[in-house]
């Protein structure tokens, strides 16, 4: 199956990089980063504390098919209005550790922009953990349904 969005992990290193084009304005898709509204809708999770600010946090919480409860949270380090976001990121009850996040958002045309984003783990064994999740369909799904949002 092919993905929009592109997933490189190379082999013994501590990051997984992450490029997506969408047909959205740069706007709206640092929105969808920082509006906890637009957030719950596109990663289908429940915002349970957002403060966007340097230096603020956040703390999400999923429910699986099974109805377990999976909560994730961070601290937002800095971010420059639709360029970038500087934040950790971490999975609670889960061994990955915390990870460090940097978005960078590009403005393409008026219309288009690009996600780029890398995750660098604690370590390489932290980091392939994580990849033998569904990590790959997840992000794809995620990003489809961030642009189906503003799209619709």
């Amino acid at each position: 199956m092919e993905y929009k969005t592109n997933v490189i992990a190379e082999e013994g290193k501590q990051e997984i990089l992450i490029t997506r084009e969408f047909d959205l304005p740069v706007e709206l898709l640092f929105k969808a980063y920082i509006e906890p509204e637009i957030i719950e809708q596109w990663m289908g999770t429940k915002v349970l504390e957002f403060q966007w600010q340097k230096h603020g946090s956040y703390r999400f919480e999923t429910t699986d098919p099974k109805g377990n409860k999976h909560g994730f949270n961070g601290v937002i380090h800095n971010y420059i209005l639709n360029q970038k976001i500087i934040r950790t990121f971490e999975m609670e009850n889960m061994s990955f550790g915390v990870q460090l996040e940097v978005y960078e958002f590009e403005k393409l045309t008026k219309n288009t922009s690009k996600l780029k984003q890398q995750i660098i783990y604690q370590s390489v064994e932290f980091r392939n953990q994580n990849l033998k999740l569904p990590f790959k369909q997840g992000i794809n799904w995620a990003h489809n349904q961030l642009e189906k949002i503003f799209t619709n």
